[in-house]
């Protein structure tokens, strides 16, 4: 192993999020000699922030593997030697910390906050995906020792692209359908406004998170993108471009991260993820139907895999690389290139998982699943909803209304169900009728970088070596179903 991050200082946001706990524990596993690790937590003090990282981070069954290594006792006294919670909000300006020497201390920056709801309310995406990259590199320029600063984005910035996507960066006040002008400071005035005018309404915190959500996708889709998500990541890569003049930036854009591949172990997962909330939906027998076309590529990579990319990012840029262009500081790490599923892959390795493996209801019956009925566009998904959901719908009506409003709940149930039925689709759309694929050239020399540092082993993040039908089986469907138990 080199001693690629000995001796280094690295200050992590996010530090409580999926990949940033991945990446926490595989930096002590296999380089215990890094100077120091400052985590932002948000928190109300320091004594909060620490319970925080450990009930979080710590405690979660990730480190047991690290725990079984070295022994509790030696964790302890590693965490206590090297990691340092911080109390911050990437929100405010330096987060709101005043420890000047930290300033002078810190070597690497890894930005992995932000919010991936993907129809988030539109102040909070805003302050978090936005002015919060923006002042991660504020943060940065400060740091008089800093040599690189990681930013995750999200590969899909580009929106509802076509053919292959390639690895380039964005213009400031660029947009994807061409017709409009992108100003961030009018988007920030915006969401602004639209706060100030719900306040003087006087409306409940539930109807005024409603319109701040309408009002991302509003936003997103008047400027070309799909949902508020991959709109504010955008915006948050268009000033750390255009801003952060000679600071050495590299930008990791995974796809749709799922649970990891090998380390610490196989199948670690948390929170309902993207895919996930269909597989579950589904092996619980709720969903009947998948919405996507069967011939779309889902493009999928592991959360170890994505932690391996930053961490091999840093070890190739952190040097003297100027030879490097500045283009070649975005990275797709991504599946679809070389190693692409379908949905109909998924579909069928699902039937055959909750086939062999079905799940139970609360009643103690075995739940049966048929093969799910898939939409390929938006129009057949509609014609399926209106033929056979709606004219029920309007019966419950009517009897509800003969009846005295007897069925009510009923009523609402159904009508709350198709109306969530249709608004997931809309906001998965631009994944499950994907029809591009992402270059990941720059990511294919970052591997044979590793290659020659023969490293390649230890940050492992070529998807060529998944057997996709194996992993689905074996590591990412039992890791979901165990998560949620």
């Amino acid at each position: 192993m080199e001693p690629f991050l000995e001796g280094k200082t690295i200050f992590i946001t996010g530090a409580t999020g999926f990949l940033a706990k991945i990446l926490v524990e595989k930096i002590l596993r296999i380089q215990p000699n890094v100077r120091k690790l400052f985590l932002l937590v948000r928190a109300s003090d320091t004594k909060s922030a620490k319970k925080r990282f450990n009930d979080e981070v710590m405690q979660t069954e990730l480190f047991s593997v690290l725990r079984g290594k070295i022994g509790a006792n030696n964790l302890n006294s590693l965490i206590k030697e090297k990691v340092f919670s911080i109390v911050g909000d990437i929100s405010f300006e330096d987060f709101g910390i005043e420890n000047s020497e930290m300033f002078k201390e810190i070597d690497i920056i890894i930005n992995s906050a932000a919010t991936t709801r993907f129809d988030e309310r539109y102040d909070i995406a805003m302050n978090i995906n936005v002015l919060g990259a923006f002042n991660v590199l504020k943060f940065a320029k400060k740091c008089s020792n800093v040599k690189i600063l990681v930013h995750v984005s999200t590969a899909y910035v580009c929106g509802e692209g076509e053919g292959v996507i390639q690895e380039k960066s964005f213009v400031l006040g660029e947009t994807l359908n061409k017709n409009t002008k992108l100003e961030i400071d009018v988007e920030r005035k915006v969401m602004e406004e639209k706060l100030k005018e719900l306040e003087d309404q006087n409306l409940t915190t539930k109807e005024v998170t409603i319109a701040m959500r309408d009002l991302g996708i509003q936003r997103a889709n008047l400027h070309g993108w799909p949902n508020t998500y991959s709109f504010t990541k955008a915006m948050g890569e268009m000033l750390l471009g255009h801003y952060k003049e000679d600071l050495r930036l590299v930008i990791i854009r995974p796809t749709i991260i799922t649970s990891t591949y090998k380390e610490p172990f196989p199948g670690w997962i948390e929170g309902v993820k993207t895919v996930d909330s269909f597989i579950l939906g589904y092996g619980k027998g709720v969903l009947k139907f998948c919405f996507g076309d069967p011939n779309t590529i889902l493009d999928m990579i592991p959360g170890d895999m994505v932690v391996n990319s930053i961490l091999a990012s840093i070890i190739t840029h952190i040097g003297n690389d100027q030879h490097y262009p500045s283009q070649e500081l975005i990275y797709h790490i991504s599946s679809s290139k070389i190693n692409p599923i379908k949905s109909l892959d998924i579909q069928s390795f699902l039937f055959h998982y909750f086939t062999k493996n079905p799940w139970m209801n609360k009643d103690g019956n075995i739940i049966k699943v048929g093969k799910p009925t898939l939409f390929s566009s938006m129009d057949s998904f509609r014609k399926y909803i209106s033929t056979y959901y709606w004219p029920l719908l309007k019966i419950v009506e009517l009897a509800n209304v003969l009846l005295w409003h007897r069925f009510d709940k009923t009523y609402k149930d159904l009508k709350r169900k198709i109306d969530m039925a249709i608004r997931l689709s809309e906001l998965y759309k631009p994944y499950l009728l994907f029809h591009g694929s992402f270059d990941d050239a720059n990511t294919g020399k970052l591997r044979m970088a590793m290659k020659e540092h023969k490293m390649d082993d230890v940050l492992n993040f070529d998807p060529s070596c998944i057997n996709w039908e194996d992993y689905f089986m074996n590591t990412h469907l039992p890791g979901a179903v165990n998560h949620i138990f």
